[in-house]
């Protein structure tokens, strides 16, 4: 059984991480907050260009860029490719981490299998944003760029062009037939949901799941009023270095947005269960004591009684 010391110790302690989690509460708070502004303020752009991207994509099918064209593979070929893993650096945001983690490993796993299920062989590599995810992969066997290190806290666009001339890098020079970035997309500040979409070649897949992110379906009206001057290849030449500085800016918004949200929940859920728990020991501190002060006091009324009987 605690003693009443114990109890008092366990109290101190308790109200210690409830101290540490309420400010850090406020700190995400404050974090969360200018995340959500600056996604807030990219997303017109972001939207515009999956936009145009799309449609150009939809609605051609002769554009020469290797943007646009993903290769065609025969038995005993590999297919290289990059994944962009954009994950946080701290903990202490409940499942966010582990979620990223856990996608990327089913869509590596996944495309090794349907790979071999054709005759390919695979070669991948991944390159990720946030200590946390690096480590945790690397221990896990899975191939990690160890130079690879970017910050994913209040992502810049200048950070995002960064990335994005590594990715073309990777793209062109390199020659990787796939470039993937896995992210995590805010629908709502209750519920974050996991994305793995293909950033090279243009996927008209992934930029059908975006567009549904803006609630924007498609239309045949705005498929045939499109035109292109003074060609549908120039067009895409010129667009393609804004889509994916958008559209890597545009993920790396939305993850830090989902991180800071993620957090700020997190310790707003470890702050509340501190102070249940505080309640609980109060109430057993109160009782320990009002116990020791019953004792106390039939000890002193028997020795009383003990005296007169003398």
């Amino acid at each position: 059984m605690e003693t009443l010391n114990d109890v008092k110790k366990r109290i101190k302690s308790v109200q210690g991480i409830a101290q540490m989690t309420g400010a850090m509460q406020l700190v995400s708070a404050a974090k969360k907050r200018r995340s959500l502004a600056l996604r807030q303020t990219m997303f017109p752009f972001f939207e515009h260009c999956v936009d145009t991207m799309g449609d150009i994509r939809r609605n051609t099918s002769s554009i020469d860029n290797p943007f646009f064209i993903l290769d065609q593979k025969v038995t005993g070929q590999t297919w290289k490719i990059a994944y962009f893993v954009l994950c946080g650096d701290q903990g202490l945001a409940g499942a966010y981490n582990n979620n990223i983690v856990k996608a990327c490993e089913e869509h590596v796993q996944m495309k090794i299998l349907e790979n071999t299920s054709k005759g390919l062989s695979t070669d991948y590599k991944l390159y990720v944003f946030g200590r946390i995810a690096r480590d945790r992969l690397l221990h896990m066997g899975y191939n990690v760029d160890p130079e690879f290190s970017y910050p994913l806290t209040e992502p810049t666009f200048f950070l995002a062009q960064n990335v994005v001339s590594i990715i073309k890098q990777k793209f062109l020079i390199e020659n990787y037939d796939l470039v993937y970035v896995v992210y995590t997309h805010l629908e709502s500040a209750l519920n974050m949901k996991t994305e793995v979409l293909r950033l090279a070649p243009v996927d008209l897949k992934s930029i059908d799941e975006i567009r549904q992110q803006f609630n924007e379906p498609d239309t045949d009206d705005q498929k045939s009023e499109i035109s292109y001057y003074p060609n549908v290849n120039e067009v895409f030449d010129f667009l393609i270095d804004s889509y994916l500085n958008a559209m890597v800016y545009g993920m790396m918004t939305d993850a830090y947005a989902c991180e800071q949200t993620a957090r700020f929940a997190a310790m707003d859920n470890a702050t509340n269960s501190a102070e249940d728990m505080m309640k609980t020991l109060e109430l057993k501190f109160n009782r320990a004591r009002q116990a020791k002060i019953t004792n106390e006091l039939t000890e002193i009324i028997n020795g009383a009684n003990q005296v007169n009987n003398l």
